[in-house]
């Protein structure tokens, strides 16, 4: 017997989550049953308890477990049944059963009121009843049960659920075997909990993912809208969020006149808060510039009233620019934004005056206006381009910006994809997003 202590000794099971699975052999009796059957069963009990603890699906699992105890005692009269509570009544409710019965999966038992399963539940304590004829909690589910074990699974003290296994002989089980049972009812237990707590974090990553899409839907019906048809000038644009969703926007507001604005800003953090104060602030500007459409007066009014509103710490830089369709000028505020770049056969960063981040305190925005010849570009981008990082930590950089810009072929896609493959493997990601005026 030695020999099988030994064998059962390398295969003790171990849980796949945090939770620690108990251990068979710690449970067993010194003395052991010489019965070649038992010892048969006892290997197979003993793998399958290391068997269900690697499952993570809560319905598979209980399927597992209730086949294969029901193999491993290998007799047509017996079935066996894993009941667990359900945390929103005082009931139990039946989850997993192998054999015949006229209980089904969803069976409902009332705890402490309804048979050696709700008596179990209860008490936290096992029965067996080795002629359940005379057991006063045992209720007849089918005819051919002479003997019933019902074991509480527990973690933590509390009882999660019972198994039960009836069998149509009277007393089927010895002393050792219902040691088993209740050995074998810790590693359900575990295995029970690790697949709750698995499918119920599955749900809320779910549940996350799904709030994250319908939020990145929002965004994009914002952005994908027609950039305006405007005489004598073209729009290019790129907007590559770090994740599902962003706190890079641009805008374009027909402002009337031959007039539009255009924006293009930057919310500090990244991710759905910084989203969210994206939306805000988009929507606060849009109703600012119907009062005055002025750059400089339309970002000092935004501030005063993000400095309200914007949790601390939280800002947004930001490009305003009104373009003029009819006199091809256009006049630029910047709000701790980077400096546009000018591409007109040479690129040069206009020496803009820029004001304090909106949101952060009081600040005046100086105006700069160009006049955008015919062939002139100018480019608004945020720093996830300039700022974007390779697995070296070396930033793409203004240079490399520049560099762009100088070849006949560039465009803003063909900007987001170089930073892209430049920052691959990083783990510095952040949004970048684009605005390139072509003045035709």
């Amino acid at each position: 017997m030695g020999n099988v202590q030994r064998i059962l000794a390398k295969e003790e099971p171990m849980a796949t989550q945090p939770l620690p699975a108990p251990d068979v052999l710690s449970t067993l009796p010194r003395r052991i049953h010489s019965s070649c059957d038992f010892v048969q069963a006892l290997m197979k009990l003993q793998r399958a308890a290391q068997l269900i603890t690697s499952t993570l699906d809560l319905d598979a699992l209980l399927d597992r477990v209730v086949n294969d105890i029901a193999a491993a005692i290998g007799c047509d009269g017996v079935e066996v049944a894993v009941w667990l509570r359900d945390p929103d009544s005082d009931e139990m409710v039946l989850h997993g059963i192998q054999g015949y019965s006229s209980n089904k999966k969803g069976t409902r038992a009332k705890i402490g009121r309804w048979g050696m399963v709700g008596h179990v539940a209860s008490t936290g304590e096992m029965r067996y009843a080795q002629d359940v004829s005379v057991d006063p909690y045992y209720v007849a589910c089918r005819p051919h049960t002479r003997s019933e074990v019902s074991v509480p699974l527990k973690i933590g003290g509390e009882v999660i659920g019972v198994l039960s296994v009836d069998h149509a002989d009277l007393n089927a089980f010895s002393n050792d075997q219902l040691k088993v049972f209740e050995a074998l009812a810790g590693h359900i237990a575990v295995a029970v909990e690790n697949a709750r707590l698995f499918r119920n974090e599955r749900l809320e990553r779910e549940r996350m993912q799904s709030e994250a899409d319908d939020a990145r839907a929002v965004q994009l019906a914002l952005f994908v809208k027609a950039v305006p048809l405007v005489p004598g000038f073209a729009f290019d644009t790129a907007w590559n969020p770090a994740g599902t969703v962003a706190g890079d926007w641009f805008d374009f507001i027909d402002l009337g006149d031959d007039r539009y604005g255009i924006v293009l800003a930057d919310v500090s953090g990244k991710g759905m808060p910084a989203a969210l104060l994206m939306s805000a602030t988009r929507a606060i500007l849009r109703s600012l510039v119907k009062v005055d459409p002025r750059p400089g007066p339309t970002l000092m009014h935004l501030n005063q009233t993000l400095m309200e509103d914007f949790p601390i710490g939280k800002f947004v830089t930001m490009i305003y620019a009104v373009l003029n369709a009819h006199t091809r000028e256009i006049t630029v505020a910047s709000a701790g934004h980077l400096r546009p770049l000018l591409i007109n056969g040479e690129c040069s960063f206009l020496n803009v005056d820029t004001g304090m981040p909106l949101g952060l305190g009081s600040s005046s925005y100086p105006e700069y206006t160009i006049s955008l010849k015919q062939g002139t570009q100018l480019l608004f981008y945020t720093d996830g381009i300039t700022e974007a990082m390779n697995h070296a930590g070396e930033e793409f950089g203004a240079a490399r910006l520049v560099e762009h810009f100088l070849r006949p072929e560039a465009c803003v896609e063909r900007l987001i994809e170089e930073v892209r493959r430049f920052g691959h493997g990083s783990e510095h990601a952040d949004d970048a997003t684009a605005v390139l005026i072509r003045s035709r």
